[in-house]
């Protein structure tokens, strides 16, 4: 009788650190609808939604703190995505927020740049390389668009360029699209 209770509390002992050391191991980290909202948003970080950037609204529609109309970038399209995937009805982009705009990234006129860094310093992608005094250039491939460089450049050289998505460059629910 005393062997058998002694193999079983070994036993449960035993399962009990595996258990213990699973759970660890294999905690999920964070949200995952956080990681799944934050997925169908266009990631221009741009702060149209009153939010810091996507991660942020992401967070704050998966606590229900924000709705899920706040963003311009992701369109009617990014709306109802999100109202698919929450499982709510979906609702009318908020034009309080801006306006949803095409595709687009900036470059900066070369003939006209200063080399202030402000454009360097209000872009939340770090899209620009430059330094003081010296000619600014836009990282294409890394610029998402979001015209936070546009207001705070003292000359103006820094221009829209639409991106026009074709079968090589269109990529669903990402707002990186290679220049066009």
């Amino acid at each position: 009788m005393f062997d058998s209770v002694l193999v079983f509390s070994v036993l449960t002992l035993t399962l009990g650190l595996v258990l213990g050391y699973a759970g660890v191991k294999f905690k999920l980290k964070g949200n995952p609808l956080i990681d799944q909202i934050d997925a169908i948003l266009p990631q221009t970080q741009c702060g149209q939604c009153d939010y810091l950037g996507c991660r942020p609204y992401a967070q704050a529609i998966a606590s229900g703190e924000a709705q899920i109309n706040q963003c311009p970038p992701g369109g009617q399209e990014g709306v109802d995505a999100l109202a698919e995937l929450l499982g709510v009805e979906t609702l009318e982009l908020n034009a309080e927020h801006g306006e949803t705009k095409p595709s687009h990234v900036v470059f900066v006129d070369e003939q006209v740049c200063i080399g202030c860094t402000l454009c360097i310093q209000a872009c939340p992608v770090d899209a620009f390389v430059g330094a003081s005094k010296v000619m600014t250039q836009v990282i294409i491939d890394e610029c998402t668009g979001c015209d936070l460089c546009i207001p705070v450049c003292p000359v103006d050289c820094i221009h829209v360029q639409e991106v026009k998505p074709t079968l090589t460059t269109f990529v669903p629910n990402i707002a990186k699209v290679k220049y066009g």
